[in-house]
C-alpha cells in the first residue's frame, strides 16, 4: 500500500497510470465506493477505475441514472481515499454533444481523475451514435484532455457488443477512428472470445482494454493482445449478492454463523 504521509501529486499519478499502459498487461479493478477502493489498494492493484453500475447501486439506482455532479463528488471521494491513479467511467459524457464529452473530462480531472472513458451509446435515444458524431465526441474529449496540465489517459469505447449489436467490422472501424481522433486506449466491452479480442488488438495501434467475462481467462485475454483488463461492475454485484445471500440465510433459518468475518478489511482501511 502506498505511503499516505506523502501522497503522490496528480501529475505523478497520471504519469504512473500512463506508464502502466506501456509495460506488462494489468488488471484494473472497479471500486464502487471509498472503502472498496482502499481494500483494492491494499490487495496490491496498481490503478482503479470507477464503475457506473456499481456507483449507481450505492445510490439505490440502476445504471445510467446518476448525474454528472453526483459522479464528480464520487470521484473526489475515491481520489481522497487512495494513493492509486483513478480512471472514470464517464458513460456518454452526460450529454449527446461533443462539448458534453469535453466538459465531463474537465470536471472529473479537476477532482483528481487521471483517466476516463467516453462511449458511443446514446442512453436517451437507446441507440449507438452515428459514426461521424461518435468520432467528433471523442475528438472533443481528446482536445479537452490534452488541454490539462497533466497527461490524462482517454479511453474511447465502442458499445456495439454491449448493446446487442455484435458487429465486429463496425466496432473495429469505430475504434480505428477513435484512435485517429486522439484516444489513448480503445475499448469494446463484451468481446466474447480470444479471436474477437485478437482481431481488435491487431487492427489498432493503441492499448486495448478488455472487460473481464466469466468465460474468459486473464491468460487468454493477454495472449490475444490486450493491455488492460477491467472488471466492470461485477465486484460490486458479487458483494451485494453475498450480502443478500447471508441476509436470506438469517431470515429463513435463524443461523447467525454466516456473520463470521476475518476482519482483514480493517487492516487495509488502517494502512
Amino acid at each position: 500500500m502506498g505511503d499516505r504521509a506523502s501522497r503522490p501529486s496528480r501529475a505523478e499519478k497520471a504519469a504512473r497510470f500512463r506508464a502502466l499502459h506501456e509495460g506488462e498487461a494489468f488488471v484494473i479493478p472497479n471500486p464502487w465506493d471509498a472503502g472498496s477502493a482502499r481494500v483494492l489498494e491494499g490487495l496490491g492493484f496498481e490503478a482503479l477505475a470507477t464503475t457506473s453500475s456499481g456507483f449507481a447501486l450505492t445510490l439505490g439506482r440502476l445504471d445510467g441514472n446518476v448525474t454528472l455532479d453526483e459522479l464528480v463528488e464520487h470521484v473526489s471521494a475515491l481520489d481522497e481515499s487512495t494513493v492509486l491513479p483513478v480512471s472514470v467511467d464517464l458513460e456518454n459524457g452526460y450529454g449527446p454533444e461533443p462539448r458534453d464529452a469535453a466538459n465531463a473530462i474537465v470536471r472529473v480531472a479537476a477532482v483528481g481523475a487521471v483517466g476516463g472513458s467516453i462511449e458511443d451509446y446514446d442512453p436517451q435515444g437507446g441507440e449507438i451514435y452515428a459514426f461521424d458524431h461518435a468520432v467528433e465526441r471523442v475528438a472533443a474529449a481528446s482536445e479537452a484532455a490534452q488541454g490539462l496540465s497533466f497527461p490524462f489517459t482517454l479511453t474511447a469505447r465502442a458499445e456495439n457488443y454491449f448493446r446487442g449489436n455484435p458487429d465486429l467490422d463496425d466496432t473495429i472501424a469505430r475504434l480505428q477512428a477513435f484512435e485517429q481522433a486522439g484516444a489513448d486506449v480503445l475499448y469494446a466491452p463484451h468481446l466474447r472470445d480470444g479471436d474477437q479480442i485478437r482481431a481488435v488488438c491487431g487492427a489498432v495501434g493503441k492499448p486495448v482494454n478488455v472487460l473481464a467475462m466469466p468465460g474468459l481467462s486473464i491468460a487468454e485475454i493477454v495472449d490475444a493482445g490486450a493491455q488492460r483488463i477491467s472488471l466492470g461492475g461485477r465486484l460490486a454485484w458479487i458483494a451485494i449478492e453475498a450480502m443478500a445471500n447471508a441476509a436470506e440465510q438469517i431470515r429463513d433459518t435463524g443461523d447467525l454463523s454466516v456473520l463470521k468475518v476475518s476482519g482483514r478489511a480493517a487492516g487495509w482501511l488502517e494502512g
